[in-house]
């Protein structure tokens, strides 16, 4: 699909899930600037490390995706958008506004949503902000920390910021078709490529429109839920690969 001048930068920009700000790739970085490739990792609003006085309230979806929209749009060059976990969706929307100026997109440990599907579209409408839960309850949940020592466990809970209670609840809005031909990988490390391309249909458990991608390769990487914690140099591998 791609007919970008390939003599342009090569932008990678990185967002992180929930709890996470740009310093979640710190491990990441050096890699692909190694590869030549200029990252921009990103802290979301709401998730500034430190602002736990901030009022989350009423930070939303689409601040989130504007956010990231604006910057993709002051680059000169070509652009790969990275989503880890709940920044999936957010870099999902941010295609779909303009689906010809990404080069790829690359979900790690995450997926692009159907229409109208949200990540906690049970959180009661007066909660603020979602903290990181306890070890145990993350595990039970499906989020895997594999992989994580002590240190690196405790370096994520010192620095966790709570996510906005409107983006945890709120839909996700695409309506572009073109969206799905954009060429996507889909970095795979809590749930294996078998497994997810079995769940890869707009139903539950997922509501996930991967099925419908045109243009899908899955990457196994092995590991929990925080790659970018747990094996940051073979992540980087992975996305010099994809973005290549």
């Amino acid at each position: 699909m791609s007919n970008h001048d390939q003599s342009q930068p090569l932008h990678v920009v990185l967002v992180p899930g929930f709890w996470l700000g740009a310093w979640a790739w710190d491990d990441v970085v050096p890699h692909l600037e190694a590869a030549g490739l200029v990252p921009h990792a990103v802290t979301l609003p709401g998730l500034d490390p430190g602002s736990t006085a901030q009022d989350r309230a009423h930070i939303t979806r689409d601040d989130h995706v504007d956010t990231v929209a604006r910057l993709v749009d002051g680059l000169e060059g070509r652009v790969v958008l990275v989503g880890h976990s709940g920044g999936g969706p957010v870099v999902q929307q941010v295609a779909d506004r303009d689906p010809a100026r990404i080069e790829r997109i690359v979900y790690v440990d995450t997926g692009p949503l159907v229409d109208g599907a949200a990540l906690s579209p049970d959180l009661p409408a007066d909660v603020a902000e979602v903290p990181l839960p306890d070890w145990e309850t993350l595990g039970e949940d499906g989020s895997s920390l594999d992989g994580l020592d002590d240190t690196a466990l405790a370096r994520f809970r010192e620095r966790a910021v709570p996510t906005p209670g409107p983006v945890a609840r709120g839909p996700v809005h695409v309506a572009n078709p073109a969206r799905l031909g954009v060429p996507a990988t889909v970095t795979c490390s809590s749930i294996p490529s078998a497994v997810l391309a079995e769940l890869a249909n707009p139903g539950p458990p997922l509501h996930t429109e991967l099925g419908e991608l045109t243009d899908l390769m899955y990457v196994d990487l092995p590991t929990g839920h925080w790659p970018m914690f747990s094996r940051p140099r073979d992540l980087a591998a992975a996305l010099v690969d994809a973005a290549s």
